[in-house]
């Protein structure tokens, strides 16, 4: 039988810790190519880091574009179902803060309490900007 559990589907696509952390560093952080991931303070291994881009790519959690400065390199960027995963990992954080001895960047735990509309709203515009160049199709009818 079929495991259908809502959890445990989550968990098969997110569940270690480099693939939420790459979520966070695009989500948060800003970083974009595999070298600011690499270097993010975490301590990821090269290989590991790879195989949770990959995974994260399949998953259609990030999308990844030639870098227009050097085409031998990515940008990678999250996808609407990526930034869906931000009030996961910003209660991840609150939980982190309160039990854990974690501590959150300034400001972003209170910004969350107090607007969480607002802040995902916020978020979401950061991480998909409106993508000026591809022009949009007129609807018939």
């Amino acid at each position: 039988m079929e495991n259908r559990c809502p959890i445990n589907a989550s968990l098969v696509v997110l569940g270690d810790r480099w693939s939420l952390l790459v979520v966070r560093d695009l989500l948060f952080a800003g970083y974009r190519t595999f070298n600011e991931f690499l270097h993010s303070g975490q301590g990821i291994a090269t290989n590991i880091l790879a195989d949770r881009i990959k995974g994260l790519l399949d998953a259609g959690i990030i999308a990844k574009e030639a870098d227009p400065d050097d085409g031998r390199k990515w940008i990678y960027s999250l996808t609407p179902k990526g930034v869906d995963l931000a009030p996961v990992l910003l209660e991840l954080s609150k939980w982190g803060s309160t039990y854990e001895n974690g501590v959150a960047p300034p400001g972003v735990l209170e910004r969350w309490n107090a607007d969480r509309g607002g802040f995902l709203a916020e978020l979401r515009k950061r991480a998909l900007p409106a993508r000026s160049s591809t022009p949009k199709r007129k609807r018939r009818g």
